[in-house]
Parts: structure tokens; C-alpha cells; sequence
């Protein structure tokens, strides 16, 4: 390991290190543009210029390899000149636009300026202009500011993996935009605003809403999809103005998807602010007790075993545990949080292996063979699909892939999209996963949300055990969930025999009379018109389309809650808002509920609710990735894998749930990226 000294301070570094890092080691502050930390090493703006013993002139630090004896002067005279001359090329160009910048105040290079540079400029010539580029409806642009750092260019190419981000031009005439000027469609493209250094990427949902010392800064989880990304909502009155990334190295780095970056934009649309009974076909306006009261009227005289209940994908476990235990107050054990119907956990696999992500998000980069089985990781979990990237990157990781061709951003070997395949694997994928050291098999809800899901989970289980995938620090049996609130159902068993599908067959055939809609609007409710259907959740969307009784709740932005990763990993949120009008906290509501019942549960606030589960699931009271062993596991009556199509979950990124849906920017992406509608944006500015 190389040593070195660093304003008198000598640091050792591992090899490969750069002089910039070493001199992180050592406590110094390097300032820099181009250079990041997960993108590969530009040297464009030299603004990490230091001074290095015997070297003739100053160097970039960022390119430099650190060695054995190297001297470097991080503070010298040298040094300062050289950064003021750099910074003082830098604003040659640069407009005064500070004022008026959504930057401002979040600003590298502003506060570059400040720090190292000159405080005045010898250039009296004029300032050139850049005409500004369309890349869509996230990102806005102001290219005269631009000071061709490529980190947008090199972000594209190697961490989002789709190549529609470059430079045309040379020298002073060098421009960046997208290709042909169309809209950016990775569905990481919102990253690039983070990564710019100045005001020449900023966020075009969020221009001119606000500064960045007027908002309430709240951490919190994204719900968008299953990967849990840390994030932090940062929020004005009663509204939620922009998410950003938090940085967690084990989940996210520190990357978001537009849909969990823009999907929650849609929180204050579409809204559900007061209880609703509906009355000769029509809704009605109504009291919270009278709300409760037509849901005791619905409820009367029906036994246990005729009440269901069915929870969407961005219910938190303490919202589902409420449910759960008010059902059992109510006699009743028929709850489900597999509302696609994906045949796995409950009466399938009671062995929590058999539905997580086993591998882990992080240690999947270093996979070297990848079977995806029913799966578009590109789409269902972007940030998944990003460490897959980077195993076939850096690794040379070889893909194999069951299901519809699409664009993954990396190099895949296509098996067809028959998952019979599954029982007489091609010669090539059998040698691979013979021969490798750290093989992931990702099996996605496309391949479980089936009549034969417990057949396919069961031939993959099959593919552990012929292939060795579950071995001494490692475990290659991974299911890719789409669905934030479905692993934490899964924890606490909220699921019943039969699954959605039996209680919806129940239901419709007489033997179920009321049913409780916990966030669920991916279910025809139309179709069970004998049926008393209690809706619970945030926004008008498809499952209040036929209910009778509608109780507005918080969305997850604004309540303390409990979200499990598919990894497994439990993570907490803080409120960033509160609800509006008389929207009240799920549990809450089912607290209440519970009174008027005649069965109170028993605990009145949020530390007794987690205490209670804390109890019963161990598993779940404190935050951090549980360790759990493997379990072989059986399916009992499994099914026989059926010669028919794979369909990936979801046909539509940016419309996948009620949040999203409600989202203008998610809609505009919907028309303008996938069905190329451009006039759509047109219109909305």
C-alpha cells in the first residue's frame, strides 16, 4: 500500500488509490467539478490542482495515482494560484444568474467561488450564449451555465446505461445535450440534476418553487417499488415540494428513480380528505362517526369468516398489523397483502428465505452469472438493475434471461419467454451455473403472479438444490418484489389460504359479505356488487370507484412508519407532512374503528402499536437487515409449470400505483417517453 505525505501528514492508501483520495485521507478538502466518487475519472476541470514535490507544475489530483514518496502541498501558494486561475477560467463564461438560479443555495460552484476563487475577473470580453436543449419533462435546462464537467455524460454511459447523453462541438463551441435533443428515458435520468455542479441541469417540476433554506427537511423511505431507497422529503406547509436521495451505500448508493424522485409530486392530488358513505349509488360527504356508524350497519350480523380484507402495495406494517388485529377482534383471519395474487409466503412458504432477495442489493454486483426468471429489473427496481449493470461491467458477469426481450442496459442472453424452459435449461446456462463462484437466480412477480406461481417457485427451488446456489456466504435464490409494503405482509402473515384469489371468488359467489379495501387499487371491485366494501387509503383512484364507505388516510410522506426492503432490511420513515382536512393515520383509523365495534385493540399511540409487534415479530422491532438462514422448503399441491407467455408485472413505469398516477410529471413521462407523445408537455407549460 502506497505511503505518502500530505501537508506533513502521512497517510498509507490501498492501491489504485488517487492522490485526491489520499489527500481525503488525511483530513483535506480537495475542491472538484468533474471528479465523483462513482463515476469514472474525467480530469476536465482541474480544479483539484495540488502541488506535488518535483513535479514542474501543478497536478490533478484525481488522475494522479498515488505512490510510495510522494510530497504533495494541498495549501501552498502554488497551489492557491493555481485554483484562483482555474475558477477564474471557469466564470469566463458563466452568466450571473444566481439570483435567479434554482441552484443557488445548493451550488458547488458557488461555493467554489467563494472559497478559492480570485473575487474578481481581469476577462472584460463578452459572455457567450448556449441555445438551451429539450430533454423532457424532469429535467430543465440553462446550457449557458454549463462548464463541461460530463458528469451527466459519464452517469448516463456507465450507472443508467442508456448512452443519450453527450458532447457535440470542440473547445469553446463544445455543447451537452441528448441525442438528436428528445427527451432523456432512462428511469434514472433525475440523477443528473444532483450531479451537476452548477445550474445547468436543474429539476423542471421544481423550478421557481422555492429555496433550499425555506424547506422542512424530513428523512424518509421511497415506497415507489421494493429496493427502499433512503430518501428525504423536503416539504413547505403542507406540501411535499421535492425528494432527494439519501446515501446508503447497501441500498441505493446514492441514486433515486424518477418514479420515487416524481411519483410522490402526486401526493396533494387527487386527494381523499373526508370520510364518504355512499347512498342511492352516489357519495355523500359524511361525519367521522357517521362514516363509523354505516360501517358498523354494514358489518352487523356477518360472522368472522364472512369479512376479508385485502392491502395494497404502500401499506406499512403497522397500518397492516392494525387491520390484522381488528379482523381477529371481528373473528375473522381472511387478509391478504398479495393483491396481484403472487403465489409465495403464507400457506405457499412459510420459510422467510423463500420470498426475499437472499443475495442482498449490494452483493449483487459481485454476482457472475444472473438468471433473471420473469423479471424486468430494469423497470421493477431500477436501482436492482444497476447493480446487475455493474457486475457485468466490472465483473464480466455473464446474464441469462426467461420473458418478453427488452432493453436491460447490459449485454443478456435470452432463453425464450416459455419458463418451461425451467426444467431443461439450455447447456450453456447449466455449465455457467456450474461453474460459478457466486451465481443469483432473480425470480420477479411476473413469474409468481400466475395460476402456476407455485409450480415456477418450486422449479426454482429445484435450481438451488441441483446448482449449489445456497452456500457459505452466499445465497444465489433471490424473489425481485415490486410492491414497498409486501415483504413487511408477508413478515407478519397477513395473508390468508387461497390468497386474493379465493377471497374474491367468496366474495363474488355470496360466501364473503364484506370486505375491507386497505389501499388496494389494483382490484375490480366492481365485479362483487353484493359485497360491502370499506375503502381505507389516500387517494381517489381506482378502489373507491365502487365503495361504500370511504375513510381517508395518511400517505406515507405523512406518518411515522415501518417499511421492509426485499432484502429484508426493516427501515423506519418520519412524517414530513401532515394529512389533509380530516385524514387521519391508518392504525389510527382502525383504532377507532375497533371501539365502535365493540372490540378495542390494545394500544392508543405508535410506541405501544411497535411494542405489540415488536412481540409477536422480533424480526421487525429494531431497523437493519435481519440475518436469517436458509430453510429448504417444499410446496405443498404444487402445480406443474404451464406452457404459457411470461408478463412482466407491469406494462407501464411511471403508472403503477395510486401516487404515481396522480402525478402530472409521471404522466407527462407516460405519454412523452413511452408513447412518444410530445405535445403533452407543450400543453402543460
Amino acid at each position: 500500500m502506497p505511503k505518502l505525505t500530505v501537508d506533513g501528514i502521512e497517510v498509507e492508501v490501498p492501491q489504485g488509490a488517487t492522490v485526491l483520495q489520499a489527500c481525503e485521507a488525511a483530513g483535506k478538502e480537495i475542491p472538484r467539478f468533474c471528479y465523483h466518487e462513482r463515476l469514472s475519472i474525467a480530469g476536465n476541470c482541474r480544479m483539484c490542482l495540488v502541488e506535488m514535490e518535483k513535479s514542474p507544475k501543478p497536478v490533478a489530483s484525481c488522475a494522479m495515482p498515488a505512490s510510495d514518496g510522494q510530497v504533495v502541498k494541498t495549501n501552498s501558494e502554488v497551489t492557491r494560484k493555481a485554483r484562483e486561475g482555474v475558477m477564474e477560467f471557469l466564470l469566463i463564461n458563466h452568466p450571473l444568474d444566481c439570483p435567479i438560479c434554482d441552484q443557488g443555495g445548493e451550488c458547488d460552484l458557488q461555493d467554489q467561488a467563494l472559497n478559492y476563487g480570485r473575487g474578481r475577473s481581469r476577462y472584460q470580453e463578452n459572455k457567450r450564449a448556449v441555445t438551451e436543449k429539450y430533454m423532457g419533462p424532469i429535467i430543465k435546462t440553462v446550457m449557458t451555465r454549463c462548464i463541461h464537467c460530463t458528469r451527466c455524460v459519464r452517469f448516463a454511459e456507465e450507472v443508467a446505461g442508456v448512452e443519450e447523453i453527450g458532447a457535440v462541438g470542440r473547445g469553446e463551441n463544445m455543447q451537452i445535450t441528448t441525442y438528436l435533443e428528445q427527451a432523456a428515458t432512462s428511469e434514472l435520468s433525475g440523477n443528473v440534476i444532483d450531479l451537476c455542479p452548477v445550474g445547468a441541469l436543474t429539476s423542471k417540476p421544481y423550478a421557481f418553487e422555492s429555496r433550499p433554506w425555506e424547506l422542512v427537511k424530513t428523512n424518509g423511505i421511497d415506497v415507489m417499488d421494493a429496493v427502499g431507497s433512503n430518501v428525504r422529503y423536503d416539504s413547505r406547509g403542507p406540501q411535499v415540494l421535492r425528494v432527494l436521495p439519501r446515501v446508503n451505500d447497501d441500498v441505493n448508493e446514492e441514486w433515486l428513480s424518477d418514479k420515487g424522485r416524481y411519483g410522490p409530486l402526486g401526493l396533494m392530488k387527487r386527494r381523499l380528505d373526508a370520510p364518504y358513505i355512499r347512498e342511492n349509488g352516489k357519495l355523500r360527504r359524511a361525519t367521522w362517526k357517521d362514516a363509523f356508524a354505516a360501517v358498523k350497519r354494514g358489518l352487523s350480523g356477518l360472522g368472522g369468516e364472512q369479512i376479508g380484507a385485502i392491502a395494497g402495495d404502500l401499506v406499512d406494517v403497522e397500518s397492516m398489523v392494525a387491520l390484522k388485529d381488528l379482523l381477529a377482534q371481528l373473528g375473522s383471519s381472511r387478509h391478504e397483502c398479495r393483491q396481484d395474487g403472487a403465489q409465495l409466503g403464507g400457506e405457499i412458504s412459510g420459510v422467510r428465505a423463500s420470498y426475499l432477495f437472499n443475495t442482498g442489493i449490494a452483493p449483487l454486483e459481485t454476482a457472475d452469472v444472473v438468471l433473471l426468471i420473469g423479471s424486468n429489473p430494469r423497470w421493477e427496481a431500477p436501482l436492482v438493475n444497476t447493480r446487475i449493470r455493474k457486475a457485468v461491467r466490472r465483473g464480466a458477469a455473464k446474464v441469462f434471461a426467461i420473458g418478453p426481450e427488452v432493453d436491460l442496459t447490459y449485454e443478456a442472453e435470452w432463453l425464450g419467454g416459455d419458463l418451461t424452459v425451467l426444467g431443461s435449461l439450455p447447456q450453456a446456462v447449466v455449465d455457467a451455473l456450474k461453474g460459478a463462484e457466486r451465481p443469483a437466480v432473480i425470480v420477479g412477480q411476473g413469474a409468481l403472479a400466475r395460476t402456476d406461481g407455485a409450480g415456477v417457485l418450486a422449479a426454482v427451488e429445484t435450481l438451488v438444490r441441483d446448482f449449489n446456489l445456497v452456500r457459505d456466504g452466499w445465497n444465489g435464490f433471490n424473489v425481485l418484489h415490486t410492491a414497498a409494503g409486501r415483504v413487511g405482509g408477508l413478515d407478519i402473515g397477513f395473508t390468508a389460504e387461497g390468497g386474493v384469489s379465493r377471497i374474491l371468488a367468496d366474495a363474488e359467489s355470496g360466501a364473503l359479505k364484506a370486505l375491507f379495501l386497505h389501499g388496494a387499487d389494483e382490484i375490480d371491485a366492481g365485479a362483487l356488487p353484493g359485497v360491502f366494501k370499506i375503502y381505507v387509503g389516500h387517494h381517489g383512484d381506482r378502489g373507491v370507484r365502487h365503495a361504500d364507505v370511504i375513510l381517508p388516510a395518511a400517505s406515507f410522506a405523512e406518518k411515522d412508519a415501518t417499511w421492509v426492503n426485499m432484502e429484508g432490511r426493516v427501515q423506519r420513515s418520519n412524517r414530513a407532512v401532515f394529512p389533509p382536512g380530516d385524514a387521519r393515520e391508518d392504525w389510527a383509523i382502525f383504532r377507532a374503528l375497533s371501539d365502535v365495534l365493540g372490540s378495542p385493540l390494545g394500544y392508543d399511540d405508535m410506541d405501544a402499536l411497535r411494542a405489540r409487534i415488536a412481540r409477536e415479530f422480533p424480526l421487525l422491532a429494531d431497523e437493519g437487515l435481519a440475518v436469517v438462514g436458509w430453510d429448504s422448503f417444499s410446496i405443498p399441491g404444487r402445480s406443474e409449470v404451464q406452457p404459457e407467455p411470461v408478463r412482466y408485472s407491469f406494462e407501464n413505469y411511471y403508472m403503477t400505483n395510486p401516487v404515481a398516477r396522480a402525478s402530472e410529471v409521471m404522466q407527462q413521462c407516460s405519454e412523452i417517453i413511452l408513447h412518444g407523445n410530445e405535445d403533452v408537455l407543450e400543453a402543460a407549460e
